[in-house]
């Protein structure tokens, strides 16, 4: 700890109270200190000078020694017994010089004592020594108690112990950390009989390192106090060499790191198993698994591990809540718990340090996250042992579980994997045992199966197609197609609809592929994002380069119209592209509306309030109530192809087709047939009213760079003509 002291320039205009009986005297000392930069009070009796200090206190005292009445020997017992003024600075002014009034002035408590003379400068500087001297013993005195008091905080405190002559010195603050006050004394023996039996061989093992080497000690040690109370105790002491280069003794500290270990036991558990189950957790695991596959690359043997998830366990915890859940999930680790030789033990040892049979103690049930739990097997024969553990489990797993105050039956898939046949490191025996559990999920839950490279194939594919498709949009490999809508009466392009492919090398990934794997994994929403983006950039180019002047359509998912910030990115990319919101149009098909139709009305409206069309795709497949039609801020109707294909051959097909269009009318709703591929389909529309198309008849979805020369080439088919080149014509898959 640093010690403050006061520098000379800090000193000035310090104030003394000066006491003399001579007048004279008195007024000369007074103007002589006065000049060399002292704030002078004075008194000429001891008993004024006590009266001045019971109000008042100076940073010093200059008492002369001979006075009558109370003399300045008197005084400044005086002055040291009352509370405050123990360690103030007091100079004793004296005639005399003999030795006995000498020591009179130190017995009474004087800091110095000086001859009376003439010699003002040396009166000054003796008083500038003396108030230096003071302020650097305050400010050590209160580093002491300072220190003192952290170290009680700290529970802590410091110790001297000469191995020599056995002999242990503790503080007063190291004998409270052994629970003792600071006038017991503290030996050796005492200490060591406070280390538990089966602790001492190995602190002395350390200490006899400690001496043989003349090292640091540093270590914890759990202790017995006399008091009954379990502490853990740690010592740190640094050796005392003398000039020969010989131990003279170590000084060093002891402190009662007991919460703080026991705190760190704490989060070392919480670090390495489930709170909840109780059982190893990810971590801990991983751990486990990399440590007993080296002991099989060590010893030759091979390692099973198996990963269990639960069946339908989401139904279990929608139904009865998240609290019969988690009972659920309790109940289960128990009984894994008891399939194989479970080890509670923390284990972060090296694997140097473990012995031969020691991996045994790794094999363990543990909770992955969710309803997902691995049983690692730290040694198998061959997969059969693992088969009959994944039995057990499945076994033990059919008994009934009673949570929520419901009978509950659960069951599990099981995916096996082998060290090292089924791969060489933790993580290649997590992902293929993962792959055997979903051929399990796959065939109809509630067995186990043994991984093998043909499982993995299709998995494989689709998780290189999902990352591929997470790099896809930073890539820029996904593009818009654009299919002409067209009013088969006028000749009249009236818009477009953006359809997503994805540009993978140099092919084209069919849209079937990669959009219900999009809409799985969430990817649906930035690539939905991106589309309506684009769609803003590509109608601005196309009207400053042909005067463009129609909506493109993009087709968006249900759950974008749930989200809060659909509506503010909208307006802001049309800000930015400064287009009108009329050029865009966004469509949704009646399934996903009708999914989730009280949450997505909401941003139907503030998307019509600022201007944007809503159109209704694959209308008449919902099979729900027309009512919405008369509440919903739409513009359009979009008749599903599936009515489309067989008209003219098929007199339903007419009927309901029919049935749309008036619908559509009397609602003052535009109408559009998609999926147009023959002229008798387009004549049959065209004749039951409906003259807004799309399909292949007309043309396929185009790059954007291929619209403008078709939309100036636009021939439409004649009504009434016919065409036979409708084979192997692709369907677009939409956005």
């Amino acid at each position: 700890m640093n010690v403050s002291v006061k520098r000379d320039g800090d000193l000035e205009q310090p104030t003394v109270l000066l006491v003399d009986d001579d007048e004279v005297t008195l007024l000369l000392t007074s103007i002589a200190l006065r000049e060399r930069g002292f704030a002078i009070t004075e008194a000429n009796s001891g008993e004024k000078a006590l009266q001045i200090l019971a109000n008042w206190s100076p940073d010093m005292v200059v008492l002369d020694a001979i006075m009558p009445g109370l003399d300045g020997f008197a005084t400044c017992r005086q002055i040291r017994n009352q509370a405050g003024y123990y360690s103030i600075p007091v100079l004793m002014l004296t005639g005399l010089d003999d030795e006995a009034s000498i020591n009179r002035a130190y017995e009474v408590g004087a800091t110095d004592f000086f001859v009376k003379s003439t010699q003002w400068s040396l009166l000054a500087g003796r008083l500038r020594y003396l108030l230096r001297s003071s302020r650097t013993r305050q400010e050590l005195e209160r580093s002491k108690a300072q220190l003192a008091r952290a170290q009680d905080l700290a529970r802590m405190g410091s110790f001297d112990w000469r191995p020599g002559r056995n002999e242990l010195l503790f503080s007063p603050e190291g004998l409270r950390v052994f629970g003792m006050g600071p006038r017991d004394h503290l030996t050796v023996r005492m200490v060591l009989r406070m280390i538990p039996k089966q602790e001492r061989a190995a602190f002395f093992a350390i200490l006899r390192e400690v001496l043989r080497h003349c090292t640091v000690l540093c270590t914890d040690v759990p202790v017995h106090l006399i008091d009954g109370r379990h502490r853990v105790l740690h010592l740190e002491a640094e050796p005392e060499f003398d000039e020969h280069g010989g131990v003279l003794a170590y000084n060093g500290i002891v402190q009662d790191v007991t919460d703080r270990r026991i705190a760190e036991d704490k989060i070392k558990h919480l670090a390495n198993f489930d709170s909840l189950t109780g059982l190893p957790n990810r971590r801990q695991l991983i751990w486990r698994a990399e440590r007993a596959i080296d002991h099989a690359r060590h010893l030759g043997h091979q390692v099973g591990l198996l990963l269990i998830d639960l069946d339908r366990f989401k139904i279990i915890n929608d139904t009865l809540g998240h609290a019969a859940g988690d009972e659920l999930l309790v109940e289960v680790a128990r009984r894994l718990r008891g399939c194989v030789r479970h080890s509670e033990q923390v284990i972060d040892v090296t694997f140097d340090s473990v012995t031969s049979r020691a991996h045994r103690t790794l094999e363990a049930v543990g909770r992955l996250g969710g309803d997902e739990f691995v049983a690692l097997l730290s040694e198998v024969s061959d997969e059969r042992d693992a088969e009959r553990v994944a039995m057990r489990i499945l076994e033990v797993l059919r008994e009934p579980v009673l949570v929520g105050g419901q009978e509950c039956f659960v069951t599990a898939s099981v995916g096996i994997a082998i060290f090292p046949r089924d791969g060489q490191s933790v993580a290649d025996l997590l992902r293929n045992s993962d792959v055997a559990m979903y051929s399990v999920k796959a065939q109809g839950r509630n067995a186990a199966s043994i991984y093998t490279p043909q499982l993995a194939g299709k998995g494989r594919e689709k998780l290189e197609l999902e990352s591929a498709l997470h790099k896809a949009l930073e890539r820029e490999e996904l593009v818009l197609h654009y299919q002409p809508k067209v009013d088969v009466h006028s000749g009249r392009l009236v818009g477009v609809e953006a359809l997503m492919r994805w540009k993978r090398g140099h092919q084209l990934v069919p849209p079937g592929e990669f959009i219900p794997l999009a809409e799985e994994t969430g990817l649906i929403i930035p690539m939905s994002y991106w589309a309506i983006r684009e769609a803003m950039r590509q109608a601005k180019l196309w009207q400053r380069a042909f005067g463009f002047d129609v909506a493109v359509a993009v087709n968006l998912p249900s759950r974008m119209f749930q989200r809060s910030d659909l509506v503010e990115r909208i307006q802001a990319g049309l800000q930015e592209q400064h287009v009108s919101p009329r050029c865009l149009e966004l469509e949704i098909t009646e399934t996903g509306l009708m999914k989730d139709l009280q949450n997505v009305i909401p941003s139907l409206q503030r998307l019509h309030g600022i201007g944007v069309p809503i159109s209704i795709d694959d209308f008449g497949t919902g099979y729900s109530s027309l009512a919405y039609l008369t509440t919903l801020p739409i513009s359009e109707l979009k008749i599903d192809r599936s009515f489309v294909h067989d008209l003219g051959n098929r007199p339903e097909s007419s009927a309901v087709v029919t049935a749309i269009i008036a619908l559509a009318r009397s609602l003052g709703l535009r109408v559009i047939a998609e999926g147009v591929e023959t002229p008798l389909q387009m004549e049959v529309l065209s004749r039951l009213g409906c003259t807004i198309m799309q399909g292949f008849l007309f043309s396929r979805p185009l790059p954007a760079a291929d619209l403008e020369p078709w939309w100036r080439q636009l021939r439409l088919p004649s009504l009434g003509g016919t065409t036979d080149d409708t084979s192997g014509q692709d369907r677009a898959v939409k956005a």
